[in-house]
């Protein structure tokens, strides 16, 4: 199999990508207690660090912002420290690595929160779905609380702390998370934000949110370290916008203004894909509907096979192709499409919590070197 295009370098921000297959940002739900990494997350991205670059999984900006089990954070000093070993471990081995930053918003539990509060969101509208307690009991979330006006600088400050944090802890860069329903994603769509404030009604108050948190942290780390991943179409936890073309255009269009390192974009077809294997038929094709709005290095993600991936980049609709599934249970999958061998099948069944089976024991082509990195505690 020739996969000519999946292998050219890219430029992306700071980062010189020696090919253009990107791992996923992954929920895995592995973390130690307290939102801590682990010598085990440190093995399963170093394994990995072939990909052209990797985005690490969700990872919460503050104590309130968790919302499933074993779910990492970066917000204290521990967890820098914790996070360090796995940047260690992926730089040992030669790669790149950029940090997902997130908040679940409404998409959550009052049993995340220390004092039993209610989960927040732009407004006090539910979550559809249900969200799962720290021992894996699905649950359906509560009505959670409208954010007040006043709270929403420092909430703001959070994701630039936790980006700056994420690069105290030898990141190559942060990524924002403003797609599948979490809180950036309800702040910009009209379905689930009927702010009056600022922050809400027109499409340019629904999107201050994101970007002025995309202002802070590119204050603090400079445009060309930060990426953003958005989910035009999609429908996860409820979702849903009643323009997204004007919405979804209007945020790329800023973001290229800002000169960030990338956008990336999920496929509607695939927004469920973490919790379904099925893809929303007749969906349309976000990279080629936003593609015209930004400017720069555009990430595609949502259910592709190297094939298709392949295509896309050909075709231009794309810059890199993002995967998830298939780096789940490839940790060479560079190698293994370099040289047209089998893939290894993933193991959904454990996708979600455990240890090791499923998540750092998938063979490779041939066996894999141990990294001698420094213990960080």
């Amino acid at each position: 199999m020739k996969l000519p295009a999946l292998f050219e370098p890219l430029q992306l921000g700071v980062l010189n990508l020696p090919n253009r297959l990107v791992m996923a940002p992954l929920t895995r739900m592995r973390a130690a207690p307290g939102g801590m990494a682990t010598s085990l997350m440190a093995e399963y991205y170093g394994q990995r660090a072939s990909a052209g670059l990797i985005v690490t999984e969700g990872t919460a900006v503050s104590s309130q912002a968790h919302g499933y089990p074993a779910s990492p954070g970066v917000y204290m000093p521990v967890q820098i420290a914790a996070w360090r070993a796995v940047t260690d471990r992926v730089h040992s081995m030669k790669g790149r690595i950029f940090m997902q930053i997130q908040h679940n918003g409404r998409g959550s539990l009052p049993v995340y929160n220390a004092d039993g509060s209610l989960p927040v969101a732009p407004s006090a509208l539910p979550y559809i779905g249900k969200v799962y307690t720290p021992a894996f009991v699905p649950l359906d979330p509560p009505t959670p609380r409208a954010l007040e006006s006043s709270e929403i600088p420092a909430l703001i400050e959070t994701f630039s702390k936790a980006a700056a944090n994420a690069m105290a802890a030898g990141f190559d860069g942060i990524e924002i998370q403003g797609a599948n329903g979490h809180l950036i994603d309800q702040f910009l769509c009209d379905g689930s934000n009927q702010r009056t404030d600022a922050y809400g009604g027109s499409i340019v108050g629904r999107a201050r949110f994101l970007l002025e948190i995309v202002d802070s942290i590119i204050d603090d780390v400079g445009a060309d370290h930060l990426g953003v991943r958005l989910s035009p179409y999609g429908r996860y936890g409820g979702i849903s916008d009643s323009d997204p073309m004007a919405l979804f255009s209007h945020v790329a269009g800023e973001l290229s203004r800002r000169r960030i390192a990338y956008l990336h974009l999920i496929e509607a077809s695939a927004s469920e894909i973490g919790i379904s294997d099925d893809l929303h038929a007749n969906a349309p094709n976000n990279a080629a509907l936003f593609r015209h709005a930004f400017s720069g290095p555009l990430l595609s993600a949502g259910a592709y096979t190297p094939e298709s991936g392949e295509f896309a980049l050909e075709g231009g609709a794309a810059d890199a192709i993002t995967f998830g599934r298939l780096f789940i249970a490839n940790p060479d999958l560079v190698a293994r499409l370099r040289q047209g061998a089998s893939l290894n099948a993933p193991d959904r069944s454990t996708f979600y919590g455990g240890a090791a089976r499923g998540y750092t024991d998938y063979p490779t082509l041939t066996p894999q070197p141990l990294a001698q990195v420094p213990e960080h505690v």
